[in-house]
């Protein structure tokens, strides 16, 4: 599927008007309700409906000052540099809590850095910082979140669904983020069965999903309705996920493994092409 480059970016440009819903209410019934239905088949984690809620302005404010406070951070220049985060009221809650784990722990701003640096290398893995059962669950999910969001706006999707996995949407401040970019991860390295039950998650459970989320989640599943195997729409899925990775310098023994999978498919055609011609 080619919304854009990267559906994490939001690329897509349809806008909120009458052909936006009549677009979403009409992909909506032939793929999210699909996408609904073929996840329902299995047993759910959980089953909250609607209870995924994100944190007021008040509440993560006050848990990124508690957890500051927790890590010594009570000097003046830390409190100003703090209050004046907090003070950007056009800046969304999650990047607010960003800033303010950043502020607070070395190790957390130096990741996000390299995350957001377009010139820096891609991660092979997730950072040990994000799964230290020793730190509290306020600053291992958030920062995982926030790390994933700036790897998958750089296409680099592995580690992103990683450090997803790291955390739960339970324990963030911003569930539908959470759910959102793990539906973009799983979408992209075609995990098909996962992304639907993350969209489906987020259709489903999260409360206040910006309309950007939820168009772009239609259009994801609506696209995996389309999809099947062996034929030339997954040879296309994994030589654009091959192109990816070779742009990322990953030319390793999991590229190796795709593309080969890649020339067998397409000999596989070949093969039953020429024999059709001969009349076998």
């Amino acid at each position: 599927m080619r919304m854009s480059n990267n559906p994490a970016k939001g690329g897509n440009p349809v806008r909120r008007n009458g052909s936006y819903l009549a677009v979403a209410v009409a992909l909506c019934l032939s793929g999210a309700c699909a996408a609904r239905a073929d996840a329902e088949k299995r047993p759910r984690e959980l089953v909250s409906f609607g209870t995924l809620r994100a944190a007021s302005i008040d509440e993560a404010r006050s848990q990124a000052s508690n957890w500051l406070k927790g890590v010594g951070k009570t000097d003046a220049t830390t409190q100003k540099a703090f209050d004046a985060i907090w003070a950007e009221a056009d800046r969304p809650v999650l990047d607010r809590v960003a800033a303010s784990l950043a502020l607070g722990d070395a190790g957390a701003a130096r990741l996000l850095q390299q995350a957001r640096d377009p010139a820096s290398p891609a991660p092979l893995q997730v950072p040990a910082l994000l799964k230290d059962g020793k730190r509290p669950a306020f600053f291992r999910a958030n920062l995982s979140l926030a790390y994933a969001r700036a790897l998958s706006q750089r296409r680099v999707y592995e580690e992103s669904l990683g450090a997803l996995k790291a955390a739960q949407p339970e324990q963030v401040v911003d569930p539908a983020s959470y759910l959102f970019y793990r539906a973009v991860a799983e979408h992209a390295l075609l995990l098909k069965d996962e992304a639907n039950r993350s969209i489906v998650r987020l259709l489903d459970d999260a409360v206040e999903v910006p309309d950007r989320y939820k168009m772009v989640s239609v259009l994801m599943a609506f696209d995996m309705q389309t999809w099947r195997e062996k034929d030339l729409g997954e040879i296309a899925r994994k030589m654009d996920n091959i192109e990816r990775r070779l742009e990322l310098a990953r030319g390793g023994p999991h590229t190796q493994k795709i593309q080969k999978e890649v020339v067998l498919r397409l000999d596989e055609m070949i093969k039953k092409l020429e024999n059709q011609a001969k009349g076998e």
